[in-house]
């Protein structure tokens, strides 16, 4: 990190989306920066359970899409690590999370672009300068220090959502599944779990769970306010809107459109994997040929509340289609109740600058950046809180490759890769006949 120079570009966060666009920068010539607050990189750890794969081709890792002959492709990563024979005979497109994790760890480690333990705390514009202010702090010694940058991208995720009311019991009892893997061993010595929720985290958690109920002896409770437990939709030509052709022609309508085209989409963001599906039918029915089922599966369920109650904790539910409302009583429970955009404390003080499309919502650009009322020459990028903009891929890891080509082109202000266009068979507008 050099405070005497300019920077082209500054990341704020280092999760999969800007650590990708970090190793498109490594090899361009942008001259980019990334921080971190973390110690070091690490993908969804709470969630690396054995046996769970990604949920989209090894082809959707940090910049194949972009520069298929990079040095930081998976498939080099498994050349270096001397597993692609192994990877070959595995015959699967879809690789396991814990491969996934391993994969980026290693990019992280071969940038020199990416520094961990380093807190930005504050973001000004300085615009006689042209330049943005970048303050940053180390973790450990509270050392401050302030960079120039051109641009900002900001990539600080998600944070888990725990519905009101569910924060201030123990983490150790009442966890949202990012936290699963750090208290597996508390939750099955219990003598019940509760997973809520319907996608595939609470799917994973759930199958967890059954496969070592009978070492353990607990009961388990599924609930979900979903009207059932519904698989991922997988047809090839309804993938098709994880592509930069859907995401420009949805960037292209209206707001309202917008919001209710998402809406349609449900089956393509939040369903379960099948497989995943089939593997927790297949064991209940194994396991139900012996003798009664230990479980309780509970569709249509919505969690109003929870009340800790002599050991244990009751939950307070209503079925809605019936409006009929029951509890349930359990030592433990966990939130597959999904994540929430994360902004840093300092974005507050620009929220006046910038144009929204709701109060929640603001305005982006197709290439991710924000729109500001003053027209500055200087840009934030987002890669968080895009669904409104983008669509159902804003959180998609191939199109997060995409996101970043256009942020770095953006920054140089020329084409240093290739923006795809025509990359499916149907089209979304009539216009296009």
């Amino acid at each position: 990190m050099d405070t005497t120079k300019r920077y082209d570009l500054v990341g704020i966060g280092i999760g999969p989306f800007n650590l990708g666009m970090a190793a498109l920068a490594d090899e361009s010539e942008v001259d980019a920066i990334y921080f971190d607050q973390k110690e070091e990189f690490n993908w969804h750890p709470g969630m690396l359970i054995d046996g769970a794969d990604l949920q989209v081709p090894f082809l959707a890792d940090l910049v194949t899409i972009a520069d298929p002959k990079s040095p930081y492709t998976f498939i080099n990563y498994l050349h270096e690590h001397d597993r692609l024979y192994q990877f070959y005979f595995f015959n699967k497109l879809d690789i396991p999370r814990k491969e996934y994790n391993a994969y980026t760890r290693w990019v992280a480690s071969k940038l020199s672009n990416c520094f961990f333990g380093k807190r930005v705390i504050d973001v000004n514009y300085a615009q006689e300068k042209e330049c943005y202010n970048v303050t940053i702090e180390d973790v450990k010694t509270r050392r401050s220090a302030v960079i120039q940058a051109k641009h900002v991208v900001l990539g600080t995720g998600s944070v888990p959502n725990i519905p009101q009311g569910f924060e201030s019991y123990p983490l150790e009892d009442v966890l949202h599944t990012n936290h699963y893997l750090f208290h597996e061993k508390e939750l099955k010595k219990s003598k019940s779990v509760t997973v809520v929720g319907s996608g595939q985290s609470a799917a994973e958690v759930f199958y967890d769970l059954l496969h070592d109920q009978e070492q353990y002896g607990y009961h388990i409770n599924w609930l979900t306010r979903s009207a059932g437990f519904f698989q991922l939709e997988s047809a090839k030509l309804g993938q098709e809107v994880f592509s930069p052709d859907y995401v420009s022609y949805f960037h292209g309508l209206s707001f309202d459109d917008r919001k209710d085209a998402l809406s349609t989409l449900g089956t393509l963001r939040k369903g379960i994997d099948p497989s995943t599906l089939k593997n927790i039918y297949h064991l209940l029915y194994h396991r139900s040929s012996e003798k009664p089922l230990d479980v309780m599966i509970q569709p249509l369920a919505e969690v109003s509340g929870v009340e800790k109650s002599d050991g244990h904790y009751e939950l307070s539910c209503r079925q809605w289609q019936e409006d009929n409302e029951f509890e349930v009583k359990t030592e433990k429970i966990v939130l597959a109740t999904g994540y929430k955009p994360h902004f840093p404390e300092w974005f507050k003080r620009i929220e006046n600058e910038i144009e929204w499309e709701d109060e929640k919502r603001f305005k982006v650009e197709r290439d991710q950046q924000l729109v500001f009322k003053d027209e500055r020459v200087n840009h934030i990028f987002s890669l968080t809180n895009l669904d409104h903009s983008h669509g159902t891929g804003a959180t998609n890891l191939a199109l997060s490759v995409e996101r970043n080509k256009r942020v770095l082109n953006a920054v140089a202000g020329k084409p240093l890769f290739k923006e795809n266009t025509n990359t499916v068979f149907q089209q979304f507008s009539s216009k296009e006949r």
